[in-house]
């Protein structure tokens, strides 16, 4: 008696995984298919509608490497906490 009941828990157990894995690949597919789906209608839309992008230049702080006076700076910083 007992071993049936284990033997029909474990096979509803094992049902309800399979059960469950398949509802995920499902899921998964169907997700996949849409991506691919609106990937190909943004590139359509793209090419109706085409967006000018704007390229901005892009200021860079050129730093000295021999800064003398942030050096000695650290060095102050350096000294009066010890």
């Amino acid at each position: 008696m007992l071993s049936e009941q284990m033997m029909l828990a474990s096979q509803e157990g094992i049902v309800v995984t399979i059960v469950g894995m398949g509802v995920v690949f499902a899921f998964l597919v169907t997700l996949i298919i849409s991506m691919i789906i609106m990937s190909k209608i943004v590139i359509f839309l793209n090419k109706l509608f085409p967006v000018a992008v704007a390229e901005t230049a892009v200021k860079t702080k050129k730093i000295n490497k021999t800064d003398d006076s942030a050096i000695a700076v650290a060095i102050a910083a350096i000294k009066r906490k010890f």
